[in-house]
């Protein structure tokens, strides 16, 4: 006969409900691809119904997100599901890190409307300020 788990007091969680590793980097991909659809946390909230704290524990990894839940946020951000869950190995923590910054996806956006003689230059003046602050 299974084993059966002991009831948990309301309110409480048992230890294998909290977030883990996986909750967080759903999370992360829930928060790139709403600062790429550039959709604030309380416009994000209101369109799947829950309050912006709650969007924010699950954009932190704090709370994990359900399946049902995850699917309305799919729909809000016009994506698919499987968007939340893949995992690039090309990226790295860093690249991922710095894309969620406010500035980079300005920059980015930016960048993608000048040519290539306009990227290089902007690359040597961040060359020369890079090497002047080392």
């Amino acid at each position: 006969m299974s084993e059966q788990l002991a009831p948990t007091p309301r309110g409480h969680k048992r230890q294998d409900d909290s977030a883990n590793a996986a909750d967080k980097h759903v999370g992360d991909r829930i928060r790139a691809e709403r600062k790429v659809k550039k959709i604030s946390q309380s416009m994000l909230a209101n369109a799947i119904g829950v309050s912006f704290q709650q969007l924010q524990k699950y954009e932190k990894g704090i709370n994990r997100v359900g399946a049902g839940r995850l699917t309305s946020i799919a729909a809000a951000l016009d994506v698919p599901i499987t968007a939340f869950f893949e995992t690039e190995p090309t990226r790295t923590k860093d690249i991922d890190e710095l894309i969620l910054q406010r500035h980079a996806i300005k920059l980015l956006r930016l960048w993608k409307l000048t040519g290539a003689e306009i990227q290089a230059a902007v690359l040597g003046l961040l060359n020369a300020i890079a090497n002047e602050t080392k």
